[in-house]
């Protein structure tokens, strides 16, 4: 007959045994789980990207031809620059996401920028804007962010590069004319930055980031 202290060893080595499979199962099920989670990241990314610049004009990895940037004038955080090409041509960058200030809190943007300096298009990745009033910059509510798409520094002139109400070309909201004032602001300082560093963006050796910030 087995001695008491004997069983309380043999039962400690069974929790024990229990307990590393269990930590081993959780491990798993986490590592699996956060890989679809990146995985549906990555495709809801791409995503947004083919809605400014076609599938069939890029040829290269796009994932893996990105760079880090810090602008302060961009944003307070670092930006992802997604360098697209066809047969190692430039074709356009995507610089994500780009900060501008909202009414309620920070707005995060998608901003793609064709290598002739005119604008692919714009997208909201989040915001916090009132529901009814901000929330139309969100593609899903009106069509106002689809404007961008087309415009350059010299189309409008950069003077025009204003809401209306403060004498430019962008409309505004009303009662919530704060927000796409600085949108607009922001889209115009992405398009300075590209337009200043052009080369380097599409020069410099790709380092894509461990963990891509995907909005």
């Amino acid at each position: 007959m087995a001695s008491p202290s004997k069983n309380i060893l043999l039962s400690a080595a069974i929790l024990g045994i229990f307990g590393v499979l269990g930590a081993t199962l959780v491990s798993l099920t986490w590592t699996a789980t956060a890989e679809r989670i990146a995985l549906n990241q990555q495709q809801a990314f791409l995503r947004n990207v083919y809605k400014l610049i076609k599938h069939e004009e890029i040829d290269n990895e796009l994932l893996k031809d990105v760079i880090t940037i810090h602008s302060p004038a961009l944003s307070k955080g670092k930006i992802q620059v997604y360098r697209a090409r066809k047969q190692g041509e430039p074709v356009a960058v995507v610089f994500s996401p780009v900060q501008s200030p909202g009414y309620a809190g920070p707005i995060h943007l998608m901003i793609a920028v064709r290598a002739d300096g005119s604008l692919a298009g714009v997208r909201v990745l989040s915001h916090l804007e009132t529901p009814g009033l901000g929330d139309k910059i969100d593609d899903s509510r009106t069509d106002w962010i689809l404007d961008f798409e087309g415009k350059s520094l010299d189309d409008p002139p950069i003077e025009k590069w204003k809401v209306k109400k403060d004498g430019g070309v962008f409309d505004q909201f009303t009662g919530a004319t704060i927000t796409p004032r600085n949108i607009v602001a922001t889209v115009r300082k992405t398009l300075e930055y590209f337009g200043k560093e052009k080369e380097r963006l599409f020069k410099q050796p790709a380092a894509p980031p461990a963990e891509p910030p995907f909005h």
